[in-house]
């Protein structure tokens, strides 16, 4: 795709605000990194928390100015930067506003006949009218253009982050088998069901725990260091496990493991046979392994999270097997805090899980055929020169 426009468009400026968790930070820079590998782009990523990108990427320093990944990474203070020049593409991710001095310096750039393009990167929604929204320009009062660049589930959307190798990838990693990995973690459990816990605090964690060991098969479930132990610890009696050491109940063990970095963690949510993922980097990454998985979606005060859920819930049962249809719904509106009539428990276990495994690895196939986000972003942008 490196025609003579995208060679106009060679730098690219993303900015990111780390709100609260890491979602945004993840995703602005496999962004980044993937514009700079695959597209020869020059890319700056404008980040106001450094520390949060340091969780995903260790080699991230406390600095101003520093090269990661073929990206350079910039320190976003108040004051901005001074002297710093317009990017030909300015991304401005899940509505962070841009800096007032970066912004007055794009208004003189469109005064010199040269205007940068403006994105503004939303947030990932399988809901229908995003469709109707992606691509859609929004001119401002100042004279200057934004464009809506919508993520989504479809080919009218904006498309879903995904690497050009990335699922050759995984199929490498799986087929030399994940042992390797499982090993550095201290994971040793051959007859047991492997799952992955990544979620919000208020996530019903007793509910799930009960729910794993009704099943009466063994499962070795796999707790990122960080919030999650000390409220487990204490559901289980086991203090023991906020400092590290696994925890045994009945058919079920829980093992604290380090949080990984991004690329450590899609290979651990490859080797897990359920994942349970919060936010939408690691729901993306969980769909890309074409495994089991459950969604812990952001609760917001008015309610709007249960229509994203699902919205996506939709689109995943759309040609899933019928038996899936009401337990997997269930599961996941148990799982996000909501009254069911099933719990969902029968896919844990039996026959359902089996069906379950194969309905992700085909979402996940399926998925793959549409263009991935990044290309889409770099063609939109192409377009518009």
């Amino acid at each position: 795709m490196h025609t003579a426009a995208t060679g106009r468009l060679q730098r690219w400026d993303i900015f990111c605000t780390v709100i609260d968790n890491l979602g945004d930070i993840g995703v602005t820079w496999r962004l980044a990194r993937q514009l700079a590998a695959e597209f020869g782009l020059e890319v700056r990523l404008w980040v106001d928390d450094l520390a949060a990108l340091q969780r995903l990427w260790p080699e991230a320093a406390d600095a101003d100015c520093q090269r990661l990944a073929g990206v350079e990474v910039r320190h976003w203070r108040t004051p901005f930067a001074a002297g710093v020049s317009v990017a030909d593409v300015v991304i401005e991710a899940f509505a962070c506003e841009l800096p007032p001095e970066y912004r007055a310096d794009m208004l003189r750039r469109q005064a010199a006949g040269a205007p940068p393009l403006w994105i503004n990167l939303e947030y990932l929604s399988a809901e229908a009218w995003i469709e109707e929204c992606h691509g859609l320009a929004s001119p401002q009062p100042d004279g200057l253009n934004k464009y809506f660049y919508f993520p989504g589930f479809s080919s009218r959307s904006g498309g879903l982050l995904r690497e050009r190798c990335l699922i050759g990838a995984r199929d490498h990693f799986l087929k030399e088998g994940s042992a390797r990995l499982l090993a550095e973690l201290g994971v040793d459990s051959p007859a047991a069901r492997l799952l992955s816990l990544f979620c919000y605090p208020d996530a019903p964690l007793a509910a799930l725990l009960d729910k794993l060991t009704a099943t009466g098969a063994p499962w070795h479930c796999l707790v990122p260091e960080g919030p999650l132990l000390k409220p487990l610890a204490e559901l289980l009696g086991y203090p023991e496990l906020a400092g590290g050491r696994p925890a045994r109940c009945g058919p079920l063990t829980l093992q604290p493991i380090p949080f990984l970095r991004q690329d450590r963690y899609d290979q651990l949510l490859w080797s897990c046979d359920l994942n349970l993922v919060r936010g939408e980097d690691s729901l993306v990454r969980a769909i890309w392994a074409g495994k089991p998985f459950i969604w812990h979606i952001y609760r917001q005060q008015d309610g709007a999270h249960w229509p994203k859920l699902d919205a996506l819930l939709d689109r995943y049962l759309r040609t899933a097997p019928t038996a899936l249809h009401v337990p997997l719904r269930a599961l996941w509106h148990k799982w996000n805090g909501a009254d069911a009539d099933s719990s969902g428990e029968e896919l844990l276990t039996g026959p359902l899980f089996d069906i379950w495994r194969h309905t992700a690895d085909s979402w996940a196939g399926a998925l793959a055929q549409q263009q991935d986000l990044a290309s889409g972003l770099v063609q939109f942008c192409a377009n518009r020169v």
